[in-house]
């Protein structure tokens, strides 16, 4: 789950962190409020879960409460790389004498957090790494052990940063943000950019925060900080109704019992040169109702033009899913082609009482890939 800069913030603070004073709002007369409270130079900053805010125009300096309300009706309601802002973040302005860059990410290649740390902050992470990667000192920490002090000052003299008074503060930061990224079940705490004031204060004034969704049960807080509206439309109904989906940009409705089965076949509809539309599990049962709220939430998708069912009985036995397919057809009408695969577990009779049923829309093939090949055709 990805969190907003001002929620990311809310998060440093908690453990620490240094950020700028500021204040959330909604409508130019609440960032007028804010503004105001604040006093002085502020900076209205656009909250989408996106980058490119600032080339968008979705940050902008006011010099004044009435300059901070002028700004943000320009920022509110803009489309931001498909996020459209309805939230803002009122922030004090800050001076700024350099700019650096602090994260720490999972690295599943290593199976260890990653903290990542350069002077050449202020820019996307990436194209310092391909232009000057030696700018860019890495260091893991091995989870079993812990963070020990000397990694922050192995990474902060590997960076080159060599002001004792920025070393210091930066030795703090360092050890909290991954305090913060263990105990928060973060995927991604970044700080982009930390910034050194000409006072030589060291301050957080960006915040990019992931955490794994698998942990929230354990964070009800964090969990409430989820903005169910930004959410993709297809993302968030399944959610609602408890289906494993994930939105994908292809016109090729997918549906599997188990997560290795649905992985495999959205390769397999890319071997068979299609464009699959979601990753979907209908998990290892395959009752109607199960059935109806995937396809409530594949079908939602204006994309999908046609779907492929690849079911493999184990424990789950082909004849009843074949039953919940009919009985979910009963239930709602579907126009799109629907390809079925079944295989394993009475896989014979599964497929007798789909050609007895015979729909008009249904296609019954034997294999896996003469199934996503029918798919991707109908799809055309």
């Amino acid at each position: 789950m990805d969190l907003y800069e001002y929620q990311g913030k809310e998060l440093f603070k908690r453990f620490g962190i240094p950020v700028s004073d500021g204040r959330l709002a909604t409508t130019p007369q609440e960032a007028r409020a804010a503004a105001e409270e604040i006093g002085g130079q502020v900076v209205v900053k656009a909250q989408v879960l996106t980058g490119g805010r600032g080339k968008a125009g979705g940050v902008k300096l006011a010099e004044d409460s009435a300059d901070a309300e002028a700004k943000a009706k320009d920022i509110l309601g803009l489309d931001i790389n498909g996020h459209v802002v309805r939230k803002l973040w009122i922030e004090r302005a800050s001076d700024i004498a350099k700019e650096y860059y602090l994260s720490i990410t999972f690295d599943r290649g290593a199976k260890k957090p990653l903290y990542m740390l350069t002077t050449e902050g202020g820019v996307e992470i990436e194209q310092v790494a391909e232009q000057n990667p030696d700018a860019l000192a890495r260091l893991h920490v091995d989870p079993l052990e812990g963070f020990q002090p000397y990694q922050a000052r192995r990474l902060i003299y590997g960076s080159g940063i060599d002001d004792p008074n920025e070393q210091k503060q930066l030795l703090g930061i360092v050890e909290k943000l991954y305090r913060c990224f263990v105990e928060s079940d973060a995927m991604l705490t970044e700080i982009n950019p930390l910034i050194v004031t000409p006072e030589g204060e060291v301050r957080a004034l960006d915040s990019k925060f992931t955490v794994d969704d698998s942990a929230l049960f354990r964070h009800p807080d964090i969990a409430e900080m989820r903005d169910v509206e930004a959410a993709d439309p297809q993302e968030r109904l399944a959610r609602e109704k408890g289906v494993t989906y994930v939105k994908l940009d292809g016109d090729v409705g997918i549906l599997g019992n188990g997560a290795g089965l649905s992985m495999s076949t959205v390769d397999v509809v890319v071997v068979a040169g299609g464009k699959p539309a979601n990753f979907c599990d209908l998990g290892g049962g395959g009752d109607a109702q199960g059935v109806v709220d995937a396809l409530e939430v594949i079908t939602s998708d204006e994309q999908v033009r046609s779907i492929f069912f690849n079911i493999f009985g184990g424990i789950t036995r082909c004849d009843e899913v074949a039953r919940g397919i009919l009985t979910a057809l009963d239930q709602m009408k579907i126009e799109l082609p629907i390809v079925v695969r079944l295989d394993g577990t009475n896989a014979e009779e599964g497929r007798r009482i789909l050609a007895d049923a015979a729909p008009p829309n249904l296609y019954v093939e034997p294999t896996m890939l003469e199934a996503a090949q029918r798919a991707v055709e109908l799809a055309a």
